[in-house]
């Protein structure tokens, strides 16, 4: 039986998902929460979806790398997970250091590869002739740094206070403004737990065949209903070279007349129509 007071992450700890977790658990007034390290987003999935979990938090879609693939396809094509809200987190970088070195001492940078890419003109700028190495997270980085005099890392500054590196440098990403949108999720039919100023449902569409027109068609049945989209994404099916399935964003509920009535019009016209979840959007001034 899934524990009410469990969240499951990508590990390990210090990561920006393992902040995000803290933010949800927050907002869900969750009364000493358990966070459980995944190495994996599907095992994520796979812990919400066996009952492992009450909730999971995933990463979906980042303001400079665009959408993160591996959770649209779980939730495409592998798990009938349900969106339970969403939070964006402000994502700021650090170059991180043993807490005993300089960075004439570093030979080597270590990330995640958005980290890296995320800091490119930093470090291409302050340290041109060190080499790269990517890493499964960005607190897998802070992790090396602590432990390595010549390696430095790429990740918050709660990684580093949680691994024991250094701050050498803080706000080191090459773009203000990069901000990373995280979704808790639970299992299918979950009632709602969150409450926030406005709320917003994601949709997964596959096409029975792909022929002229089929997108425009998905979009008039939206537009007739007066949706307001917020993303329109495609995806391969994973079957045929050329066949794509789309994710649609938009703001309200599924539940409103007008959105059910173009749902149900999708749903003659399309081989499949899966609501990923209408959920609540949280910022700073929603009450936790």
């Amino acid at each position: 039986m899934a524990k009410k007071n469990q969240i499951a992450f990508l590990g390990p700890i210090g990561t920006y998902s393992d902040e995000a977790a803290h933010v949800f658990a927050a907002h869900l007034g969750l009364e000493d929460p358990e966070y459980l390290e995944c190495p994996s987003f599907n095992e994520i999935f796979d812990a919400v979806d066996r009952g492992r979990c009450e909730f999971g938090v995933v990463p979906i879609e980042n303001s400079l790398e665009g959408s993160v693939t591996s959770t649209l396809d779980n939730f495409a094509f592998s798990s009938p997970a349900t969106i339970l809200g969403q939070t964006v987190l402000s994502i700021h970088h650090c170059l991180l250091v043993h807490p005993d070195a300089e960075l004439s001492d570093v030979t080597t940078v270590a990330s995640h590869p958005q980290g890296l890419a995320q800091c490119r003109r930093y470090l291409a700028s302050r340290l041109p002739n060190v080499k790269t190495i990517t890493t499964s997270s960005t607190a897998e980085s802070a992790r090396l740094a602590a432990e390595n005099k010549h390696i430095a890392g790429i990740a918050n500054s709660y990684a580093a206070e949680i691994h024991g590196a250094k701050v050498a440098e803080a706000d080191v990403e090459d773009h203000f403004g990069n901000q990373t949108a995280f979704v808790l999720i639970g299992r299918q039919g979950h009632p709602p737990v969150l409450e926030g100023k406005r709320c917003k449902t994601s949709l997964a569409l596959f096409l029975k065949e792909d022929k002229a027109g089929a997108l425009l068609m998905v979009l008039s049945e939206l537009a007739y209903a007066g949706i307001s989209m917020t993303r329109l994404q495609s995806r391969p099916t994973k079957q045929q070279l050329g066949n794509y399935m789309f994710f649609v964003d938009f703001e309200g509920s599924a539940d409103e007349p007008a959105v059910q009535t173009a749902l149900n019009c999708l749903r003659m016209k399309l081989r499949e129509v899966k609501v990923l979840g209408t959920y609540p959007v949280l910022d700073d001034s929603d009450e936790e």
